[in-house]
């Protein structure tokens, strides 16, 4: 695997993460009663995004690097994702 494609599916795997852990503990400025002129009621009240991020960071690091050893071990490959049998056979 290229450096390039390391640094891809990192990114993927981490934007997929956050998109995961961004509603938890969400709670809007309606939920609590104290809306700001301006906003609307659905904005979050505290969006906790240092916390999230560093959160976000450490699961995706973790996924990743299962992921980066499932495809550079070779016990996964693109013949096995061959469901069409469109690859010519060695």
């Amino acid at each position: 695997m290229t450096i390039t494609a390391a640094l891809i599916l990192f990114s993927v795997t981490w934007f997929m993460v956050l998109f995961c852990v961004l509603p938890v503990r969400f709670e809007s400025q309606g939920d609590r009663g104290q809306v700001t002129p301006g906003t609307p009621a659905s904005a979050p009240e505290d969006a906790m995004i240092g916390k999230k991020a560093k959160i976000t960071t450490v699961i995706a690091t973790v996924i990743f690097a299962i992921t980066y050893g499932i495809i550079t071990s070779g016990w996964v490959t693109v013949a096995d994702m061959d469901i069409f049998g469109m690859l010519p056979k060695n």
